[in-house]
């Protein structure tokens, strides 16, 4: 079944140049079933791209998905025009009255901020907090997952050394659980931060589970038991080039940056990067749509509690 999205988004002719099924909003109406509703909070500067990252592996799904896109009201967006926001995007002073079969919140360039310090925490506060009635089951991306952990749980985030960088070997810690039904024992993801969530802080809370982690990049998937909020410090999303592109960027700047881990072929920067967490990403969003979203949510929106 195919992604029902927004006509005109620009993610629309990325998507379909990629073979993968788009359905604009003016065709899906015609269509007599219910699709899943999905509101994707993006905390991205650059939204159009983040889109696309997402958009690209919830349409990898039999199930027709409806997407609404969410922006914070209490911070100016400097890399995406207004034009696009109002285009696009709601606030969620006009969202909070719905509900929602899954949510997605993703990540933000701000770890290094304490929580407190970021402009909009009041108002992702009233979100996290919001989403208990109103959100079947919820994916917090990176800064997104500190977040929620923080907010939930008061785990805190803890600096790094060096920022770690590029593509790292995870293993799963239990194969039973839905969210990683198919999995390899082994597998690969991105991640790009400045912080970490340790081991130590989840295992003192009866409530998580810890489902996957990586030898060098620490913890990497933790979720409540009951499944409703999923946490992920990765970056499955991203695309063959997002870290290149931000290695590129931070060179340019001057800013002290070591190659992308296990991500350029012979860790050249003039060769195409390796692309080895596809299969990953799509069968980790696939597994959340139907375990924990299609199949927990009610038929009628409104009997979500």
């Amino acid at each position: 079944m195919p992604l029902n999205i927004p006509d005109k988004l620009p993610a629309i002719d990325i998507l379909q140049k990629e073979n993968i099924f788009v359905m604009k909003e003016t065709a899906a109406i015609h269509q007599d079933i219910r699709p899943l509703r999905i509101v994707i909070l993006n905390l991205m500067p650059v939204k159009i791209t983040t889109e696309t990252h997402i958009l690209r592996l919830l349409s990898n799904t039999p199930l027709q998905v409806e997407v609404t896109l969410l922006h914070t009201s209490e911070h100016v967006s400097k890399n995406t025009s207004v034009e696009h926001l109002k285009s696009f995007y709601k606030t969620f002073r006009q969202i909070r009255n719905h509900k929602f079969d899954g949510m997605i919140i993703t990540g933000a360039p701000i770890e290094q901020l304490e929580f407190e310090q970021v402009d909009y925490w009041n108002e992702m506060k009233d979100i996290m907090m919001w989403i208990e009635h109103h959100v079947t089951s919820t994916m917090f991306i990176c800064w997104g997952a500190q977040a929620g952990l923080y907010h939930y749980y008061n785990i805190p985030k803890y600096p790094l050394d060096r920022k770690m960088f590029g593509v790292f070997t995870h293993q799963v810690n239990n194969p039973i659980i839905p969210l990683v039904r198919g999995f390899d024992e082994e597998f690969l993801a991105p991640h790009s931060r400045h912080t970490e969530i340790r081991r130590s802080d989840i295992e003192k809370i009866g409530d998580l589970e810890l489902v996957s982690e990586s030898p060098e990049a620490g913890v990497y998937i933790v979720m409540t038991r009951d499944g409703r909020r999923i946490f992920v410090t990765g970056h499955s999303e991203y695309d063959p080039n997002t870290l290149k592109d931000e290695y590129e960027r931070d060179v340019k700047k001057g800013m002290p940056i070591e190659l992308p881990v296990n991500y350029f072929h012979d860790n050249d920067p003039s060769r195409p990067p390796r692309v080895t967490w596809k299969s990953h990403a799509n069968l980790l969003y696939y597994n959340w749509l139907n375990y924990y979203v299609y199949q927990a949510t009610p038929y009628d929106i409104n009997d979500i509690k």
